[in-house]
Formats: C-alpha cells, sequence, structure tokens
C-alpha cells in the first residue's frame, strides 16, 4: 500500500514539473533517471518528440568504469554526458529533474554537466 501510495506521488510531481518544462530544439530538456543500479539521462526535444542525446551507465564506452547509481557515477556520467551534448552541437538545455529532489545525485549529475560545458 505504501509503495504505490510513493509511486503516486512521483508520478504527480513529475506531471507538476513537466506543466513547466519543455525542451526545443534549441534547448531540448535534459531528463535524469536513477534506477536501482543504473543512470540514465537523455536530452529531449519535445516539440518533435525526439531524443537528441542518450547516455546512461550501461552504454559501452562506460562499462568498463562499472559505474552505478551513486555520487561518484553521477559525477562521471554527468561529464560525459556533457561531452556527448557538446559533440553533437548542443550548449544550452532545460534540467528536468524527473520528480526527484534537487540534492544528493541528481545535485552532482547537475553540477558534473555544468563543470563539463552545458548551460542550463
Amino acid at each position: 500500500m505504501n509503495t504505490i501510495h510513493k509511486a503516486q506521488l512521483l508520478q504527480k510531481r513529475k506531471w507538476r514539473i513537466r506543466k513547466k518544462v519543455a525542451g526545443t530544439a534549441a534547448r531540448p530538456r535534459l531528463s535524469v533517471k536513477f534506477s536501482g543500479k543504473h543512470i540514465y539521462a537523455q536530452a529531449i526535444n519535445d516539440d518533435t518528440a525526439t531524443t537528441v542525446v542518450f547516455l546512461s551507465s550501461v552504454d559501452p564506452e562506460l562499462r568498463p568504469q562499472k559505474l552505478k547509481a551513486n555520487l561518484a557515477s553521477a559525477k562521471v556520467l554527468g561529464v560525459a554526458f556533457a561531452a556527448k551534448a557538446k559533440a553533437a552541437g548542443l550548449t544550452q538545455v532545460v534540467f528536468d529533474r524527473n520528480g526527484r529532489p534537487y540534492h544528493g545525485k541528481v545535485k552532482t549529475f547537475a553540477d558534473a554537466t555544468r563543470a563539463g560545458g552545458l548551460v542550463f
């Protein structure tokens, strides 16, 4: 019962955030998802409903580092995502924390992407 309630509250937060945050071709939405084991990040153009850049901790180039869903891995993945986004021609994004509080892993990931050169 408690798990269902938490999932419903998370979904409500996601909807509330998505009403205000939208990605365009000039500034795609950077959505970050932390599962129990992995981290997933993607830059989304909501106008055309397409993913511009995607990177996760299970990507083949990052697999040898054995990244998990923790602070250290969030920092590594944030810098790698910023590099991949800059290679795709992105300089500015809108950050979507995906319903999660802005501290801990989410904040570390955001700070690392800013350090990598993305502006938001």
